[in-house]
């Protein structure tokens, strides 16, 4: 089975880089410090700053290999490019909420870039993946954790 593809925008993409070139020229400096100071107090086999600083090292390692990994699979989408006709990854919408009687804005983003609290929501998540393909003034219903959800989507934008 070939690998999945990762579906970034262009920002989450330039966020991962960021904190690529992050972890690789500023983390990993800082933390080589940190164990170089630790080996300076002597003994190792009790010094709690060297194991915290090796452990803070390999976390740091970890990440830079999953990111790394992140780019090598990932899709991305330029939002400039998206069609507005139907709501898909990398577009913004308006909704309605028959619920909660209220209008919300959403970013599609692909799963590495989804934050709810932010209004970003993954293409694979009940309401994204409800929404993938639908138009202005099309219903859907989103199948919830916390039951069906009716929505109207208002807009599509960028």
């Amino acid at each position: 089975m070939p690998d999945k593809k990762i579906i970034l925008t262009y920002n989450g993409l330039r966020e991962l880089e960021d904190e690529l070139q992050h972890l690789k020229v500023v983390r990993r400096k800082d933390v080589a410090e940190k164990i170089k100071e630790a080996r300076a107090q002597g003994d190792l086999s009790e010094n709690a700053e060297y194991d915290a600083a090796k452990e803070e090292q390999g976390e740091i390692e970890t990440r830079i290999v999953e990111i790394e990994n992140i780019l090598k699979k990932a899709e991305v989408v330029d939002e400039e490019e998206v069609s507005l006709d139907t709501i898909n990854v990398g577009c913004k919408v308006r909704i309605f909420d028959f619920e909660f009687d209220e209008e919300v804005d959403y970013a599609i983003v692909g799963s590495m870039e989804a934050d709810p609290l932010n209004y970003k929501i993954s293409n694979e998540s009940p309401v994204g993946e409800a929404l993938i393909g639908a138009k202005v003034d099309d219903e859907v219903m989103a199948e919830t954790p916390n039951g069906v959800v009716k929505l109207k989507v208002l807009d599509i934008h960028r």
